[in-house]
């Protein structure tokens, strides 16, 4: 998105961006937003505003910034000596991310990425992709993924798989010392919320943050599943030339509570936090923003990033975060949405689907073939 936005607009005479500054607190005019107070190294400085303060922090920072600058939950911000501007109790709440594992296997040919961990190998692959763009290098290495539905209760798809042509952490560490490949697999859309809250008001303090993962039962049968269903999926005749030994989490881990201890040590957050800023009608008592990223009951004021999701999505959360940025620079510009899409899609047979209606009442349908597409007005 550097690349592709910053970079472009980077030399326009309009835009004006200061590095390493930290934003302290949003400055109030009344209920209107005037400007953002930070810190550029130690020295404190000030921005105006002229129309509106738009605040991208993401799904962390952003209701640290609203907290510190007196937009929340009111009882709680007094408590912190911060002057309240309004109270809305549902900044920093509704935290949601995903959660995933990933099971493990030995590859018994040699086709794994493997041979690419050896520093012998890295300066020939980092010399191709900087000279010609190719090779492992290029590769993001999550070359295979998709999303299934582990039972029918699931309306969509629940979890979502990525395959990967080699065993190590997660973050890079600890991989294993063969050819080997894993599956991550994780579920989309957990009913376990967390928070943000602040921890001080200083801005370079971090905050009080509670993911609150696998609060739910609905969560450790996923996993229980995610796990059964990967071993089926490994087990078929196709991986039977490449399939060895099963090092993560192990075939003795089979009954539920293995299992749930299994997850319970290995699962990793996919870095998707969201939804702390959520967007809903001012009705709501957890909503922060409106349709059009819009503070309620402040003026001059937005949200633009993942924290205005009312849930997370249900996959990863780039791709969706950029297009909302891109709807809302269309609605702040006075710009003319795009026309609505009624590209159909899969449901499978015998799930229902919510449909909506005029009025915004609702009717539960069932697909009637897993061969073909259903068209569904969301």
């Amino acid at each position: 998105t550097s690349i592709a936005y910053l970079d472009q607009a980077k030399d326009r005479d309009n835009l004006t961006v200061h590095t390493r500054a930290l934003a302290d607190r949003i400055l109030f005019n009344g209920k209107r937003a005037i400007g953002v107070a930070y810190l550029q190294g130690d020295t404190p400085r000030e921005a105006r505003a002229r129309r509106e303060v738009i605040v991208s922090n993401g799904a962390i920072a952003s209701p640290q910034l609203l907290l510190r600058s007196g937009v929340g939950n009111a009882d709680e911000l007094s408590a912190m000596g911060i002057d309240p501007v309004i109270d809305l109790k549902g900044v920093g709440e509704n935290l949601q991310d995903h959660l995933e594992m990933y099971l493990q296997y030995e590859c018994t040919k040699p086709v794994s990425l493997y041979p690419a961990l050896k520093w012998w190998n890295k300066p020939a692959i980092g010399i191709e992709w900087y000279v010609n763009g190719t090779g492992t290098g290029a590769s993001n290495h999550f070359e295979a993924g998709g999303f299934i539905r582990s039972s029918d209760e699931f309306a969509w798809p629940n979890l979502q798989y990525h395959f990967i042509p080699l065993a190590m952490n997660y973050d890079g560490s600890n991989p294993v010392q063969s050819h080997g490949f894993q599956c991550h697999v994780g579920s989309m859309r957990s009913p376990s919320t967390g928070f943000v809250k602040l921890a001080s008001r200083d801005p370079r303090v971090k905050p009080r943050l509670l993911f609150n993962y696998m609060a739910h039962d609905v969560d450790w049968r996923e996993f229980r599943a995610g796990i059964r269903i990967t071993r089926e999926i490994i087990a078929q005749q196709a991986m039977d030339q490449f399939r060895g030994r099963e090092i993560k989490p192990g075939m003795m881990i089979q009954s539920d509570a293995e299992i749930d201890e299994f997850v319970r040590t290995h699962a990793e957050t996919a870095l998707h936090p969201s939804c702390t800023c959520k967007m809903g009608d001012a009705s709501d008592p957890e909503a922060v923003v409106d349709n059009q990223g819009r503070v309620h009951g402040l003026s001059g004021l937005r949200v633009v990033d993942a924290s205005i999701m009312p849930r997370i999505v249900t996959g990863n959360l780039n791709a969706p975060t950029i297009m909302m940025a891109e709807k809302l620079a269309d609605v702040i510009r006075g710009r003319a949405p795009l026309a609505r899409s009624n590209a159909p899609y899969f449901i499978a047979n015998g799930a229902p689907v919510k449909l909506a209606k005029a009025g915004g009442k609702k009717t539960t349908k069932r697909s009637q073939s897993n061969s073909k597409k259903t068209r569904v007005r969301s």
